[in-house]
């Protein structure tokens, strides 16, 4: 029989793992707590300006209109909008969390959420797609695309 030491037992354990053992919170140091607030809120301004080009960039995909346009780039936008938003509120949460069974709830509880989301976010925008391409097929003189007014095989 060999007797070894267990990978746990090699390395010290962390102040998470032994918050977890002993029940005793675990408090982020002041100054640490404000340097992460920081670079969150760097984040979230360089993450809003990249969404404000991107707004800018693409109004529309003005040569896909068959799907969805408009219509469906400003669904995704608004999405990632609120994607985004979302995932910075539950950092934001994280910070106030008093202990470690405290953050893994929260966690939880946000993939959860997320996950719903996401499951009606995709369901939105491929009904968003289905019904543009539905609508763009009624409309006649869609050159190259069969039944819609356009050769659709090779000219000859």
């Amino acid at each position: 029989m060999f007797i070894g030491i267990t990978p746990a037992a090699r390395r010290p354990a962390c102040p998470q793992e032994i918050a977890m053992k002993t029940g005793t919170p675990f408090e982020m140091p002041a100054d640490l707590r404000k340097m992460t607030e920081q670079s969150m809120e760097q984040v979230r301004s360089a993450i809003n300006s990249y969404l404000q080009f991107f707004q800018r960039g693409v109004p529309g995909m003005p040569g896909m209109p068959m799907l969805g346009g408009n219509e469906l780039s400003n669904k995704v936008l608004g999405y990632a909008e609120r994607n985004v938003a979302t995932a910075f509120d539950f950092a934001q949460s994280l910070m106030a969390a008093k202990d470690v069974q405290e953050i893994l709830k929260m966690q939880t509880e946000f993939l959860q959420t997320q996950m719903q989301a996401m499951t009606e976010q995709v369901k939105d925008l491929s009904e968003t797609a289905i019904k543009a391409v539905s609508e763009s097929a009624k409309m006649p003189g869609m050159p190259g695309m069969p039944g819609m007014g356009g050769k659709s095989g090779p000219s000859s």
